[in-house]
């Protein structure tokens, strides 16, 4: 294609549009990647900063769920078993298995996996020397899975 000739509307010739050096635009790009992983990180800091460790969650919902059955509330308690625990058992049978004398009293959590899954075993004292431990798992949220006499 050649340049077009003859009287033009304006004095000058058409110029060529692209006269310039290339810009370049790597800065742009290495902000833009820097702020998306920044996005992330505060993401994941502020999950932890709202919903608390895996250890909070465990100690949270094992705090519940043992002054629940302390209290007679075998709805909520039953409510915070894992799927494994409610095909094993009824909530008229949750407080003999779960439940001792005493106020119960949350001392600690330590974390393990069992099966490639991450698992939480909450400590609980119920008084008169009476100590156990709970299992706790994510399965659609913080659920208790068990219980052992502490060692």
């Amino acid at each position: 294609m050649t340049a077009p000739e003859g009287p033009f509307l304006y004095d000058d010739d058409p110029a060529p549009l692209h006269t310039g050096e290339a810009r370049n635009r790597n800065g742009t790009l290495i902000a833009l990647i820097a702020a998306t992983v920044a996005v992330a990180l505060l993401a994941v800091g502020g999950m932890v900063w709202f919903k608390g460790t895996a250890s909070d969650q465990a100690e949270e919902v094992a705090g519940v769920f043992t002054k629940a059955l302390a209290a007679g509330d075998t709805e909520t308690a039953y409510a915070l078993i894992c799927d494994a625990e409610r095909a094993r058992i009824t909530s008229d049978e949750l407080a003999g298995e779960y439940l001792h004398p005493g106020t119960p009293a949350i001392t600690g959590a330590r974390a393990d996996r069992v099966d490639d899954e991450p698992v939480r075993y909450v400590q609980v004292r119920w008084g008169a020397g009476v100590s156990t431990e709970l299992t706790v798992v994510p399965e659609g949220g913080t659920k208790v899975c068990g219980t052992t006499p502490a060692s």
